[in-house]
């Protein structure tokens, strides 16, 4: 099985862009469908649609592995809602597996244009096939005629429907025929309050919509409707309407015509395209109207996808243009202090008319750039319900502040982090359910995550109900892997920190899901990598709170330029709190190193030089500046020779060969200045108060 047309880079990522969206609803609501007591069509259907729409879109850009997968899916879904095929354990484990490997198949056409796993693919569908070839008598031939429906309103339904109509009648609930009639003008909106209405209490088997009997100016709706409620309900919740309810009749005996008036659909047959049942032609104007035709062209969605590529060069050229900007202001200074006054006037108004400009299209493109929090939520859950579906217990996810927005860059690293923190939740922090119950807990652990924005940054909390980190057998480790000669003087904080470091483990046994020792220190690496923080809370037999704190953009930001040693640096600006200017009498010498009082609090502070470790070309001068930055609550003291002043910059990665040095989360390119290093503030906070 082979995809026998490549397609171009252009295509694969168009068609990457669309099918992942797909992916990840189909994931979401298959494991919603696992989770769910009663199979839920609606759920079923929105499955069978993404597995329809996934097909669709492979088979435009020719990629016939994921086009094959997705047809055998669907067809697999549409037997289970038509009730040929049980949602069993199995099944939903076939469906899952699918769906996990159109996703593998999508990494393959990230990372070489082309999709792999071709023997997994076939090996997926034939197991499929297998299901697709039940030998269970064919239910479908029994008929619904009893119900008092006309032999037009029964053959307009499809078989989909029909199955539908059986499943409530076997479930024993009320059927109703409901005729709602609206004014052209205004149906679609009052249709869908009265779908809304209706499915807060039962299923919507059919709607069937047609010209009102009445009058030519409104349109009529003849709905199928099961509900367990009775009819005075349905009444009730539909009081004051335009709108008829009638109770379908469950025996023969019921009369047909005088139960329920439906307006059937036209029904086209294959034989003779274009005419109706008695062979006569249909006009063009009877299938759609001129106007329909007209607006069949335009695209109705407002949305533009964008490749984030193309964003990082508008993000270059903003920059480019803040240096061009900063040169014209520093050109109609000199004009001035030269005479040419009416001159360096008019070119300074030009330059502030620039700077407003500039701030506007870095305003704009930076919000392009910012996402929901709520996409990360959608893939969290779904790792909760996988591993604690693995490990047998029960956890219950708790998710706040979907709306707060992240650059999509920074989400994106945030996503490993944020597996690895849920994952040792799970398997160290919450206790299985006979424990807890033993515990005096309630038999559903519980992970809170939780997002806000503050000022320039976002907080993200990961909090957990379990039994909290033992920090006696933390110490026991350190003293075991030759951390530490003794446990004594360790304080807890410092106990915490060894978490962090690399094949770090209290667990004995190694699982799957953790007990390596690797995953903690990436998660401090990565989000060091974005000038983040994380800090953490813990109280055993009550829980653990991990508290992420991640500025909110990193692509295009304000910061303090500096110097030390003979050398420029960059500082952003978000993490700047305040600057002083020191001499060495205001320093503190304490245990821990040095520091500084600062409103009846103490400040420690770290030398830029000796952070480096640079050389001096000279002495440090007497009066130096002292800049206070912080991530969250935790701040320190940065010591620097000078304060160059504010500038825009867009912060460029090093590359992987400069991944691993301390403090430093990029570069920026100044102009006459030349490129100069990017302060990390949370990598140079933990550094330096690691063992403060």
């Amino acid at each position: 099985m082979t995809d026998h047309i490549a397609p171009s880079h252009r295509a694969a990522q168009d068609f990457l862009a669309e099918a992942e969206d797909i992916a990840d609803k189909l994931a979401v609501n298959l494991a919603d469908l696992a989770d769910s007591d009663d199979l839920n069509p609606d759920l079923l259907n929105s499955v069978f649609r993404g597995a329809h729409s996934m097909k669709g879109l492979a088979g435009i850009f020719g990629f016939t592995g994921i086009t094959e997968l997705s047809h055998h899916m669907e067809s697999l879904l549409d037997w289970l809602r038509l009730g040929k095929v049980s949602l069993t354990k199995p099944v939903i484990g076939l469906l899952l597996e699918s769906q996990a490997l159109l996703k593998s198949l999508l990494r393959d056409i990230s990372k070489s244009g082309q999709p792999a796993h071709t023997d997994e693919v076939a090996a997926c569908i034939a197991r499929i096939r297998d299901h697709l070839l039940p030998d269970a008598e064919d239910t479908f031939s029994s008929s619904l005629e009893h119900l008092g429906l006309s032999r037009q309103v029964l053959n307009s339904l499809t078989e989909y429907e029909q199955h539908r109509l059986r499943h409530n009648l076997e479930k024993g609930e009320n059927l109703y025929s409901i005729h709602a009639s609206y004014g052209l003008d205004s149906f679609e909106g009052d249709l869908s309050r009265l779908t809304d209405a209706l499915k807060s209490g039962g299923e919507i088997i059919s709607t069937l919509p047609g010209a009102d009997d009445n009058n030519e100016t409104r349109i009529g709706f003849d709905i199928l409707y099961g509900s367990s409620w009775r009819p005075e309900d349905v009444k009730k919740l539909l009081d004051g309407a335009d709108i008829q309810v009638l109770r379908l009749a469950a025996s023969d005996s019921a009369a047909g015509s005088d139960i329920v008036r439906v307006t059937p659909r036209t029904v086209l047959t294959d034989s003779t395209p274009g005419t109706d049942d008695k062979g006569n032609a249909i006009g063009e104007t009877s299938l759609y109207s001129s106007r329909d035709s007209a607006l069949s062209t335009k695209s109705t969605s407002r949305t533009v996808r964008v490749d984030i590529g193309k964003l990082d060069e508008l993000m270059n050229i903003a920059a480019e243009l803040t240096l061009t900007h900063a040169s014209i202001a520093d050109i109609a200074l000199r004009l001035s202090k030269q005479g040419f006054s009416r001159l360096s006037i008019d070119l300074a108004k030009a330059s502030r008319l620039l700077e407003r400009r500039l701030s506007a299209l870095r305003t704009g493109v930076v919000e392009i750039r910012m996402i929901p929090l709520g996409q990360l939520y959608e893939k969290l859950s779904l790792i909760v319900r996988g591993i604690s579906r693995e490990q047998g217990k029960k956890v219950d996810l708790k998710l706040t502040g979907a709306d707060t927005e992240l650059d999509k860059l920074i989400m994106e690293e945030l996503s490993d982090p944020m597996m690895h923190i849920i994952r040792n939740a799970i398997d160290h922090g919450i206790e299985a359910s006979e424990q807890r119950l033993a515990y005096g807990k309630n038999e559903n652990g519980v992970i809170a995550i939780s997002a806000r924005q503050k000022g320039n940054h976002v907080v993200i909390t990961v909090e957990d109900d379990g039994n909290g980190i033992d920090l006696d057998k933390v110490r026991a480790a350190a003293l075991h892997n030759g951390l530490v000669s003794q446990t004594d003087c360790i304080s807890d904080r410092e106990a915490l920190e060894f978490i962090f470091l690399p094949g770090f483990s209290t667990t004995d046994a190694i699982s799957e899901v953790s007990g390596r020792g690797v995953g903690m220190d990436v998660v401090r690496n990565n989000i060091s990598a974005m000038s983040g923080r994380i800090d953490i809370e813990t109280a055993k037999g009550t829980g653990t709170r991990f508290t992420i704190t991640l500025p909110v953009t990193l692509a295009i930001t304000k910061a303090l330029i500096l110097t030390c040693a003979g050398r420029t640096y960059a500082l952003p600006i978000a993490s700047v709190h305040e600057s002083l200017l020191l001499t060495d009498r205001d320093v503190l010498c304490v245990e821990s190193g040095e520091a500084i009082q600062l409103r009846e609090k103490t400040l420690p502070i770290l030398g830029l030089d000796v952070f480096f470790g640079l050389d001096r070309p000279g002495v440090r001068p007497e009066e130096y500046y002292v800049v206070v930055a912080g991530i969250g609550e935790v701040c320190l003291g940065i010591v620097v020779d000078d304060l160059l002043g504010q500038q825009d910059i867009v912060i460029k990665s090093l590359g992987d060969s400069f991944r691993g040095v301390q403090g430093v989360c990029g570069a920026a390119d100044l102009g006459d200045l030349g490129t100069i290093l990017v302060l990390d503030v949370g990598d140079m906070i933990n550094e330096a108060l690691r063992y403060r």
